[in-house]
């Protein structure tokens, strides 16, 4: 087998704006890779796009988070349904935020390549896990190691979800979307870390933003082009054709009372 990849790199050569693509891979999965330049390191990342972004079984689960999961269940099982006892030791939790973090770094690509469902699929797995370890970790260190990263992950799953539906030309719903996600991160219990602050910040900025290119990249509703074509007509002092459109706003509304 080459082990080589000079052949890989001039057919793909390196393009900040197209650095992400899906292949297939030859044991028949689709592959996500990444073309990294960085000076005289010149070279390509590839994770799985399902499963495990690795590849690797933990425990022959195909995630840590869903054995980990099965292993609670088992313990509730002999214990009368109740959690009590249960406790993830540092070794349980190093390996779920290592996890965590190559799911992250697989949605983050994924957002470039538009492929908004799986970018959903992967930031409710990571929320998952942010639940998870919180409920169940045995030192408190541990608890809240990963609370500060909700306004990102929120802002991410949110952001996908609006473009999805956006896509689907359901305008309203990804607006709505979007001005639901900032009132949830507004409302997140503060956590006493640099991250959690800077997060929050720039999330609330990113869910602004994205209202506005939704806003501007939607069609016009028939009420906001009689607007501004009245608009217009009044700028050119076309004052019989501004009544018209008066009037024509009126009745979309309804007789007044």
């Amino acid at each position: 087998m080459p082990q080589d990849i000079d052949h890989i790199l001039r057919e793909w050569e390196y393009d900040p704006q197209a650095n992400v693509r899906r292949i297939w891979g030859e044991d028949g999965a689709q592959k996500l890779q990444v073309r990294v330049d960085q000076g005289a390191f010149q070279g390509i990342m590839q994770m799985n796009l399902d499963g495990r972004p690795d590849g690797k079984r933990p425990y022959g689960s195909e995630f840590a988070l869903d054995y980990y999961r099965e292993a609670l269940e088992k313990h509730r099982q002999r214990h009368g349904g109740q959690s009590g006892g249960f406790k993830l030791d540092r070794t349980a939790c190093k390996e779920l935020f290592d996890e965590g973090s190559r799911v992250y770094g697989r949605y983050v690509f994924l957002l470039q390549l538009k492929d908004y469902n799986r970018v959903v699929r992967d930031t409710e797995r990571n929320m998952g896990l942010f639940r998870f370890v919180n409920a169940h970790a045995e030192t408190e260190e541990d608890q809240t190691n990963l609370e500060k990263w909700w306004p990102y992950i929120l802002r991410i799953n949110a952001t996908a979800r609006a473009l999805k539906v956006f896509q689907d030309k359901e305008y309203a719903a990804a607006l709505e979307i979007a001005a639901a996600a900032r009132v949830q991160i507004e409302a997140l219990p503060e956590v006493q870390a640099e991250e959690f602050f800077t997060e929050r910040e720039r999330s609330l900025q990113a869910l602004d933003e994205l209202a506005e290119d939704l806003k501007r990249n939607r069609p016009l509703s028939q009420e906001e082009l009689l607007q501004q074509e009245l608009q217009e007509a009044v700028a050119r002092e076309e004052f019989e054709r501004a009544a018209t459109l008066r009037d024509q706003l009126r009745q979309l509304h309804g007789p007044q009372e």
